[in-house]
């Protein structure tokens, strides 16, 4: 008797069309931004000189400005999305990868993937493999300008190797400063400000990031 209730007031629901139609667009724009413009951008890559892995999806066009003599490279499997509608809660800018220095590096493992970071490297910032990156987020390596104003110049400018262990989560609009290491499969909460080493294996959340939790397990 139930069952027959609930087949009626299935039927007698109306079909969300709006909710449909915009849904469905929304699905098309982002394949169209993937699939004809992924080739576009991969060419805008070679041309740049960054080194790519196999199958990598750019949503959007990303920011890229490769100092001479450093290198940016992306593992295989790796997603980055720097167009508006690219997620549900948009953008409010594409993803940018800049090195400013020769021998600086910007390196993604495979399967990876970030929305809308940005990426300054004088020194280096190494991704690791699973690693995924919130909207918004920053992680510079450098302090763009020295706090001594008597030093301030484009050689005086403090930085410090950037390194993000395997299977790290690290939530939107978070800032990852200099000479920072954050241990394999950590979990950075959304809006932290991360300037101390993070172990491995816990969630740390804050300004400044603070560990919360270790040896999580879930």
């Amino acid at each position: 008797m139930l069952k027959k209730i609930r087949k009626k007031i299935k039927k007698s629901e109306p079909v969300d069309w709006n909710g449909i139609f915009f849904y469905t667009l929304y699905v098309i724009r982002n394949f169209i931004n993937i699939h004809f413009k992924n080739k576009i951008i991969y060419i805008m890559c070679y041309i740049k000189g960054v080194k790519l892995g196999n199958n990598i999806t750019f949503n959007g066009v990303p920011i890229i400005r490769r100092y001479p003599n450093s290198s940016i490279s992306f593992g295989s499997w790796c997603k980055f999305n720097s167009s508006r509608n690219s997620v549900i809660i948009r953008l409010s800018q594409p993803c940018v990868f800049a090195t400013l220095s020769e021998n600086a590096e910007i390196s993604f493992g495979n399967n990876s993937g970030a929305s809308g970071v940005k990426i300054s490297a004088r020194s280096k910032v190494e991704i690791g493999n699973n690693v995924l990156i919130g909207a918004g987020s920053n992680i510079l390596d450098n302090d763009f300008h020295h706090s001594n104003f008597k030093k301030r110049g484009h050689m005086n400018i403090p930085a410090k190797p950037i390194i993000i262990e395997d299977n790290v989560f690290i939530g939107l609009n978070c800032t990852v400063l200099k000479g920072v290491k954050i241990g394999e499969n950590s979990v950075i909460g959304a809006g932290s400000v991360v300037f101390n080493n993070i172990p491995a294996n816990c969630i740390a959340i804050g300004n400044p990031c603070k560990v919360i939790i270790k040896n999580k397990t879930t």
